[in-house]
């Protein structure tokens, strides 16, 4: 099998760091992605927060902040991959173009579908009023036009298994320009709403790629999630895990940062056999014009 792109989702949307210890400033994210990328990440999934004391719980889409981000990550991290996250609710995209324009990241994040973004609580009750997660084909293409302007490769982010079979229709529409790298998938698992995390479930996806395709998974939950992130391994997927997706190794026991869950996420890749893929070696995976 192919090394195993290990990427590092370091912060997330809106994990409050006060309540838990998420970086914010471009100095923080610059550490943790250092730890990160010793413990073998070659891909830095990167969100903006809002720099403001006592608002660095919303993100931002300022390409100052962006470019202080970014600059600070491949400071710290030589020859690193950025992966600029994009997701907005409705049909404004101003703020992810500008950042993906002022950056010009390797990745960005493409949402690929539309989802009813929903959470219970015990108490039968809703976590957050019901929402969408609106990502119709004309934002997806609005979206992939940016990232082509830029030389920005596209990671197709999955939902549900809807969502997974409409990005082979978009590589059919042509949608993806082969100068856009190879098509990449990101089976999301975990969302309350969207596809549990499931080895079984997982096993079932790749049938449904596009020859030449890359895929990872992110695993959205608590320990539960290590043994589909062995299970992505062993079927040959990329791994990805974070602060953004988990705060506890697979032990059980709370992560005391990035590094230590890259660092768990690497053991999963070895003890399928395949050695971790150093950023050149991504990058020829993927397709990616460096």
């Amino acid at each position: 099998m192919d090394k195993a792109i290990l990427t590092c989702a370091l912060t997330g949307v809106l994990t409050d760091p006060k309540q838990h210890p998420v970086p914010v400033t471009p100095a923080q994210m610059a550490a943790e992605a250092r730890d990160a990328f010793n413990a073998g990440a070659s891909v830095m999934h990167v969100h903006l927060r809002a720099q403001e004391p006592g608002h660095g719980h919303l993100p931002s889409w300022d390409p100052d902040v962006a470019e202080a981000v970014v600059n600070a990550i491949r400071a710290a991290c030589p020859g690193v991959i950025i992966n600029l996250t994009t997701g907005v609710i409705g049909p404004d995209i101003g703020g992810p173009a500008a950042c993906i324009r002022r950056v010009k990241p390797e990745i960005a994040a493409c949402n690929a579908g539309s989802l009813n973004y929903l959470k219970l609580k015990a108490d039968g009750q809703w976590a957050w009023p019901p929402m969408v997660f609106d990502n119709p084909v004309s934002k997806v293409q609005q979206f992939l036009a940016v990232m082509a302007e830029c030389g920005t490769h596209p990671e197709f982010e999955c939902f549900d298994v809807g969502i997974v079979r409409s990005v082979g229709m978009y590589v059919e529409a042509g949608m993806l320009t082969p100068a856009m790298g190879r098509p990449e998938l990101n089976f999301v698992m975990g969302v309350a709403s969207g596809m549990p995390c499931d080895a079984d479930l997982l096993a079932l996806l790749p049938r449904w790629l596009k020859p030449g395709s890359v895929w990872q998974s992110t695993l959205i939950g608590r320990a539960e999630v290590w043994p589909v992130h062995q299970r992505t391994a062993e079927l040959g997927g990329m791994l990805r895990t974070g602060l953004e997706d988990t705060f506890y190794l697979p032990g059980g026991e709370r992560a005391a940062g990035n590094g230590a869950l890259i660092a768990a996420l690497a053991e999963c890749a070895r003890r399928a056999g395949r050695d971790v893929a150093s950023p050149a070696e991504a990058r020829q995976l993927l397709g990616l014009r460096g």
